[in-house]
């Protein structure tokens, strides 16, 4: 056999090699890109995905990489239970400042801001001054909703403290989306309701005088 005829058997074993290598790859490609250029990082994150594409000027797999470290770092996180009581502050808080807009429309933005920052934190997000972590780790957990947040920190923190008054209210109406999925209770809050009401009563040698209308009020 001639060497020019063996070389020619070792190119076209080598075409074949890497064919069936392309083809094998084709499904794993697939699951992790899509067809469309996101595939399952674009259903999980849904519009936060295109932000994020939009923010690497349309490279798609710059952005599969940024949405899949955040997963990377924030995905095992695993919500704290919200106490009732605690539920109902942060239900009242928000309500107030809803209705505190008309007359102060600045005021009550920055107060959803501080609001979500602090639910966020005792739910287990990042907390404190560690804004963009904390955005990332939300955008994990609560994609749909996570651009409310956003918007509400960016209108609460204008360099000159009057933004638009319209760009306000949208952006504290888009908030609440995100402040709903906070407080509302979970797994864990309900299975740790159940075994409270399981429990016993402990007596803390309280004066008998001592009621739960007397508790409320003080």
């Amino acid at each position: 056999m001639s060497t020019g005829v063996i070389i020619a058997l070792i190119v076209v074993g080598v075409v074949i090699v890497a064919a069936v290598v392309a083809v094998a790859a084709v499904p794993s490609l697939r699951a992790h890109f899509g067809s469309g250029g996101g595939g399952s990082m674009r259903r999980r994150f849904g519009p936060e995905y295109d932000r994020t594409v939009a923010r690497h000027g349309g490279d798609e797999r710059a952005a599969v990489r940024e949405l899949a470290e955040r997963v990377r770092r924030h995905g095992s996180l695993e919500r704290r239970p919200l106490a009732a009581s605690d539920r109902e502050r942060y239900e009242a808080r928000w309500t107030a400042a809803q209705e505190g807009f008309v007359d102060s429309p600045g005021q009550a933005v920055a107060e959803a801001d501080r609001l979500l920052t602090e639910l966020a934190g005792e739910r287990g997000f990042p907390g404190g001054d560690q804004y963009e972590e904390r955005l990332d780790a939300l955008s994990v957990h609560h994609a749909r909703h996570v651009d409310g947040y956003r918007r509400v920190h960016r209108a609460a923190h204008t360099r000159d403290g009057h933004a638009d008054t319209e760009e306000l209210r949208e952006a504290m109406v888009e908030s609440r989306a995100l402040f709903e999925d906070l407080v509302a209770p979970g797994r864990r809050d309900r299975k740790t309701a159940e075994q409270g009401r399981r429990e016993p009563a402990r007596s803390h040698h309280l004066p008998w005088t001592f009621t739960g209308r007397h508790a409320k009020g003080s």
